[in-house]
Parts: C-alpha cells; sequence; structure tokens
C-alpha cells in the first residue's frame, strides 16, 4: 500500500511509472575490478530513465555485474545491496560464494551500483575535500564553532546542486524502480534479493510496490520503517552509546596487551582525555578532535573492527604513532572522495521530511546528554539535509503482507539498525521469519565478515528450499543464535585498516 502522498508530482505511482517502462536488454562483458575477474563475474550497464514519469527526459547508467549459476537448474537471480544508502555494491555478485554447502551456486548473483554512486553513470560528486583534515570539533560548545559546522553543511548542500536533475530523482522509490527495470532486463518474472542496512529499506519498499515479483528475499540489520531519516540517526546515537561502553569494557579486559585502562570507565576517560588533548594538538598535525571520533566508529558497527582500532589506541598513547591512526581514518572516511557522502545524501535527504534548525538542535543536545559518543558526529554528517536543494517526499508506508517470503535478520545490540527494527519488519511481513544474534553488536555481517555458522546455515537451508524457520506467535524472534565469542586479541599484531563494505546505515 503506497501513501498518498508518496504520488508522484505527475499523479503516476511510482510502482505504475516503473511499469511503464521497457529496459533495452544488457550487453555483457568483462568486468575490471579483480575480485569480479577471479569470480568468473561478466558485467555491462543498465540504463534507465533519469525520472519514471517522464522516461524521455534523460537516462542514466548503472553498473551491473553477474555471476552465473553452476549447477544444471537455475533457481533464478538474487540481486544484492550493500546499504548506504550510497555504498557501491557491484562486486557483491560474488556473495554466492559465501553461502554453506553449495546453496547459493544454483542462483546468478547480481552486483549493482545504485544510481549516482560508483561506476554508475553520471556518479555524485558535491565537494570531494569534504573529509579532509583540520575538520572543525563536533561538538558545538561555542557559538562560534556551531555557526561554522551550518555554514560548512550549508555550504556542501550548495554544492551538490553543481549535480543537476539527478539530485531530484535519488529516493529509495527511483532505485526501488531502477530494481524493477533490471528484473525486466535479465527477463525474470520475479527476483531474490539480500539487502543489508539501508538496503533492507530499498527491499522493504521494492517489496511493497512490486509484491508479486519477489520470490525470496533476505534482509540483514534491518531499518525501522517508522524511523526513516532524521528519528533514525537519533535512536542510533543512543545505541552506539552503549556499544562503545561494550568496546572500552573489552579494551579493559585486555589491559595485559593494550595497556589503555583497567575499567571501560577508566579506557572511556583516556579517549575524551585524549580528545581534548587533540583539539590542541593534532596527532601528525592531522588527527583531531573529529577525525578521533571518526576513527573509533568502526568499534561502534563491528565487533571484529574492536582489536584495529584498540591497537591503534595503544600505539599512539605509547609511541606516538599517528600514522596508524591515519590509515584508519582514511580507510573509513576515503578523502578526496566524497560519493559515498554525496548519495548518501541524495537519499537521506530526500526521503522524507527533515525538521528546521531549532528542533534538530534541540533534540541533539538533549540526545548528546545522553549518549555523547557519536550524537553531535552524527548530527553533523547529516545536517547538509537541513539546507538541501531538492524538495523531500514522503516515504512509502511499507506493507509486507502480500510479499510471500522473507528471511530476516537481526544482532540484538546492533548499534546503527537498532533491533526492535527488525522486530517491526517482521510484524509487516507476516510471511517472514526473524533470526535474531542475541547479544550479537555486529552490523550486517552475515556471510560478509565473520560468518555465523547458526546463521550462514539457516541462509543456506532457505535458499535451498525456500522453507522459512517456524513462525511464532508474539513479537519477538523465530529463532536465535548465539553472538560469536568476542575477539582475542594477539600479544602482537599488526594494524590493518581494510574498507568495510556497508555506509552509515
Amino acid at each position: 500500500m503506497i501513501a498518498a502522498a508518496s504520488i508522484g508530482l505527475l499523479g503516476i505511482p511510482p510502482a505504475a511509472a516503473g511499469q511503464r517502462f521497457v529496459p533495452a536488454p544488457i550487453d555483457w562483458g568483462p568486468c575490471q575490478s579483480e575480485p569480479l575477474r577471479e569470480a568468473k563475474a561478466e558485467c555491462g550497464y543498465l540504463e534507465v530513465p533519469l525520472d519514471y514519469r517522464a522516461p524521455d527526459r534523460g537516462k542514466v547508467s548503472l553498473a551491473v555485474s553477474r555471476v552465473r549459476h553452476s549447477t544444471a537448474q537455475s533457481q533464478g537471480v538474487v540481486l544484492v545491496n550493500p546499504g548506504g544508502p550510497g555504498v557501491p555494491g557491484l562486486e557483491l555478485s560474488t556473495l554466492g560464494k559465501q553461502v554453506p554447502g553449495h546453496a547459493g551456486d544454483a542462483y546468478d548473483w547480481i552486483g549493482f551500483d545504485t544510481r549516482g554512486v560508483g561506476a554508475s553513470k553520471p556518479a555524485l560528486s558535491c565537494d570531494p575535500a569534504y573529509f579532509g583534515y583540520h575538520r572543525p570539533e563536533y561538538v558545538p560548545s561555542t557559538p562560534r564553532l556551531e555557526q561554522t559546522w551550518l555554514d560548512r553543511s550549508r555550504r556542501y548542500a550548495e554544492a551538490c546542486a553543481k549535480n543537476g536533475p539527478l539530485l531530484e530523482h535519488l529516493r529509495t522509490t527511483d532505485i526501488a524502480q531502477d530494481m524493477e527495470s533490471l528484473r525486466k532486463a535479465l527477463g525474470e518474472e520475479r527476483i531474490n534479493y539480500y539487502g543489508y542496512s539501508w538496503g533492507t529499506y530499498l527491499g522493504q519498499v521494492y517489496g511493497t510496490l512490486y509484491p508479486h515479483r519477489v520470490r525470496r528475499m533476505i534482509l540483514d540489520s534491518n531499518v525501522d520503517p517508522r524511523h526513516v531519516g532524521y528519528r533514525a540517526t537519533l535512536n542510533q546515537d543512543i545505541a552506539f552509546e552503549r556499544n562503545i561502553k561494550i568496546f572500552f569494557g573489552w579494551v579493559a579486559k585486555y589491559d595485559h596487551v593494550f595497556h589503555l585502562g583497567r575499567t571501560g570507565q577508566a579506557v572511556e576517560a583516556l579517549f575524551y582525555a585524549q580528545q581534548r588533548e587533540l583539539a590542541r594538538n593534532p596527532a601528525g598535525g592531522l588527527i583531531g578532535p573529529s577525525e578521533w571520533s571518526d576513527l573509533f566508529l568502526r568499534a561502534g558497527f563491528y565487533s571484529f573492527g574492536w582489536e584495529p582500532v584498540a591497537r591503534a589506541f595503544a600505539n599512539w598513547m605509547r609511541d606516538g604513532d599517528w600514522q596508524t591512526l591515519k590509515a584508519l581514518y582514511d580507510s573509513w572516511q576515503t578523502p578526496g572522495n566524497d560519493n559515498g557522502f554525496a548519495a548518501y545524501h541524495g537519499g537521506a535527504c530526500t526521503d522524507t521530511q527533515w525538521p528546521r534548525w531549532a528542533r534538530y538542535r534541540s533534540d541533539t543536545w538533549e540526545t548528546h546528554r545522553q549518549a555523547p559518543f557519536l550524537t553531535w558526529t552524527n548530527g553533523w554528517y547529516d545536517a547538509p539535509c537541513l539546507f538541501w536543494p531538492v524538495k523531500p517526499g514522503r516515504p512509502v508506508d511499507i506493507d509486507g503482507a502480500e510479499v510471500p517470503s522473507a528471511l530476516l535478520i537481526g544482532e540484538t545490540l546492533d548499534g546503527s539498525t537498532p533491533f526492535q527494527g527488525s522486530l517491526e519488519v517482521r510484524a509487516r511481513f507476516p510471511r517472514s521469519s526473524l533470526i535474531a544474534v542475541t547479544g550479537g553488536t555486529t552490523h550486517a555481517g552475515s556471510l560478509l565478515f565473520s560468518p555465523n555458522p547458526c546463521v550462514s546455515d539457516q541462509i543456506a537451508g532457505y535458499l535451498a528450499t525456500g522453507e522459512l524457520p517456524p513462525r511464532k506467535p508474539g513479537n519477538g524472534p523465530d529463532t536465535e543464535c548465539a553472538a560469536p565469542p568476542e575477539p582475542t586479541p594477539e600479544s602482537h599484531a599488526p594494524v590493518t585498516g581494510g574498507r568495510e563494505w556497508l555506509g552509515r546505515f
């Protein structure tokens, strides 16, 4: 069911507009990236309308990859989205090889960069230097600092206007229509779908608009459809505060390795003390209090990210090693490339209405008092939405009643998409089942990072047979898996800063 306000300006509901367009077939050829070549993938471009309500007013090209099935019988295609919005997904056609028992071999796995992202054309960019160094401190402790960030956020939003009409067509409904075009171009009656993080919301929207085009759907770390956009970030702030304290407690547990404090409170106090010191004397002249906050974010997203962050912290305290801090920051924020940041705002700022500054400021300060770790980091990350040059729409009323099948996954201590979101999606998708990873703090990690055999085996079973775990009465999970054990740090190990798949959500 589509909310009345989500009907387009021309009076054409998104689903109807998408159904009218017939795409040309994809001209498949060799891929450029090494992981795709190793997987024997093929790549190409799908041309779709800039505006589905007016398909003759320009086109955009979506980068697409495919790893074909290797079994005698095919179970169709699986479209994969890694989240963001704005995270490239082209290489996720390799995901099928991670499914246990070769259950993924019966599918064609489809990776794609959404419009404006990665190798798709045109690709968004507003100010590539936005995530460079020497950025202002996040917490606006003075009126001057507050105004500096407001001016900075306004200038970024204004710079994005140079992307022209594309900026007006980056809503989740636009991308759901692109998925429908991709289905047609692949010649499939129905698709299977695997979405992570914000990709779960894309799956929710697609399932609402095109329920009869869904065969099977896996949604890992579900965005709460009640809190899309602004409210989601405030909920995230509270959840991250809990998770960073869990991380600090883990660091203290291994004080014989890291020497950062024997209690979580001591490690936390040292973190904030260093942040204050870096405001006066940035590490290596580059890592100030904002960069310091950012490089610790991965510890709130993923338990497997704990050791690299803790070791960089320890190396800095012991040896003044700022180079490792810089490497972690660079791998997370990619200075000099704002494509992901621009694409995130292209969707987040236009899916829903954002409040005016007075309310935004009041809510952020109130949340900061409870959750100082992330709140103003998130606040300024999202602040360009206050000045976005495109009028926002209203979100689709998510209704999965007609979606035939969905397997939901949520870790109960996920910081980025709190577990309540998975419970809400379960309630709206009556033919779904929810796997809860009890005590897990990792966000959107199924099959990708440190696979949990309990979860992976259920994914494999679902892909092989379509059978879901039996649905239980009430508003809780249908099956539970224990979280993997916390990592055990080695006494001496190098710090690596590999780039993760996931974006803001």
